[in-house]
């Protein structure tokens, strides 16, 4: 458990009876106000400002029984000025304390949330402060540039005041745009791999759509009856394929129907088939007959046939084929025939859809948007300094605002430091 703030070290001295020297472990043995004892335990002690949050902190390594928490918690809450923290507190803290910029407090979270070892991976490099290295370095290019110019309108008649600062402060200007223009077009889809693929299995009813769900699953997730219109609601499994983050949603059988509650999950199905990026059309050798793929819903993401059941086809033997033209797979979900050919087929999807995104600098959608903005306002920078520079000045803040926003700081001072700095104005 741990303590962060001002009273971490009170905290630590009463329970643990004494205070550890900096980062080194020491076994105590806690007690409560009354002389109880709570656990025989770990303590260490991490002064501010060099630990995580930037706060003294204080850490107790217990056993982790529930009584023994309880107990803990117990004696915590009752020191005055001590509350149990905040979903994600910590990591505000650091954030707000300078140890953390946004771009790695971000990725911190996608790391907590990580499903598949690709997406731990793409975290760990976020969190190393790739994207936040990028841009600390473009927007100091930024405000150089910004100050070069504010310094030509402002203190043009200062003597050390180079008088030539445009030229080289717009060729920064470009080669910056340059670059932020080439990390956004050579990201492809890299955020996506946070979110992953949806692949919606559809089709009539009584197909075999939940066994093949259960299938891939590898765990009876959906109900399987001979009854049509047993699946009433949208069923959801995430699943690791490859590294890949793919989820699978269960949609109930597409048909005519009089009864609301299935009407209604035929309208759900409809609409996931609808926003899911790839969809698994399944249909038998009886639906066949009287379905097509154009029964499916329209959508704009491919659309594979599974024909399922192949091990009832009369004189097929039950013989699994690989996918033919047109993207068709041949299966049957109940022996398992045919499914790892589908299998392979999602995979290559998902690398395809995902590109290089692994190693990606962009993770997040918010974090394209703003790199964005910067290429918009410095392109606009460039557009307008022919009609004044205090236009393109104003410009080039925008460009900084935007990177201060990636990283979640904007300082509205960084110019004038940059200017007083550089050109010793007033000295």
């Amino acid at each position: 458990m741990r303590v962060s703030g001002p009273q971490a070290r009170a905290v630590l001295g009463a329970l643990a009876g004494k205070v550890p020297e900096p980062r080194l472990a020491m076994r105590v043995q806690l007690r409560d106000f009354n002389g109880g004892p709570i656990d025989d335990a770990l303590a260490l002690w991490f002064p501010g400002p060099g630990s995580a949050t930037g706060e003294d902190i204080a850490e107790f390594h217990i056993h982790g029984g529930r009584a023994v928490l309880a107990a803990l918690l117990a004696a915590l809450s009752a020191f005055e000025n001590v509350r149990a923290a905040e979903p994600g507190e910590f990591t505000r803290r650091a954030f707000e304390n300078g140890k953390l910029d946004l771009t790695e407090a971000e990725a911190l979270d996608d790391l907590i949330h990580a499903d598949t070892d690709r997406q731990r991976r793409q975290a760990l490099r976020q969190l190393k402060g790739l994207l936040g290295d990028k841009a600390r370095d473009w927007r100091a290019r930024i405000i150089e540039a910004s100050a070069l110019i504010e310094a030509g309108i402002d203190f043009s008649d200062e003597g050390d005041v180079p008088t030539e600062l445009i030229a080289p402060a717009m060729a920064g200007i470009r080669s910056l745009c340059g670059e932020i223009q080439e990390v956004l077009a050579t990201q492809g889809r890299s955020e996506r791999l946070r979110d992953g693929l949806a692949v919606a299995i559809a089709g009539p009813p009584n197909v075999g759509k939940s066994t093949l769900l259960n299938l891939l699953a590898r765990r009876e997730v959906a109900i399987v009856s001979p009854h049509a219109g047993t699946t009433r609601d949208v069923i959801e499994v995430q699943l690791d394929l490859d590294g890949y983050p793919v989820t699978v949603i269960d949609t109930a059988g597409i048909r005519e129907t009089d009864d609301p509650v299935e009407r209604e999950g035929v309208r759900r199905a409809r609409s996931r088939a609808a926003e899911a990026d790839l969809v698994l059309w399944v249909t038998d050798a009886p639906h066949e007959k009287t379905e097509t793929v154009g029964s499916a819903p329209s959508v704009d993401a491919p659309v594979w046939v599974v024909r399922n059941k192949i091990d009832l086809d009369a004189g097929s033997g039950g013989a699994p084929r690989g996918p033919e033209s047109g993207f068709t797979f041949r299966i049957s979900a109940v022996r398992g025939d045919g499914v790892a050919e589908l299998v392979d087929a999602l995979v290559l999807f998902a690398q395809d859809c995902f590109g290089s995104g692994e190693g990606g600098l962009i993770g997040r959608e918010r974090q394209r948007r703003l790199l964005q903005e910067t290429v918009d306002a410095l392109q606009r920078c460039v557009s307008v300094m022919s009609r004044g520079e205090e236009l393109a000045a104003e410009e080039l803040r925008a460009a900084s605002q935007s990177l201060g926003r990636l990283l979640g700081r904007v300082d509205v001072e960084d110019i004038l430091d940059a200017i007083f700095r550089e050109f010793c104005v007033g000295k």
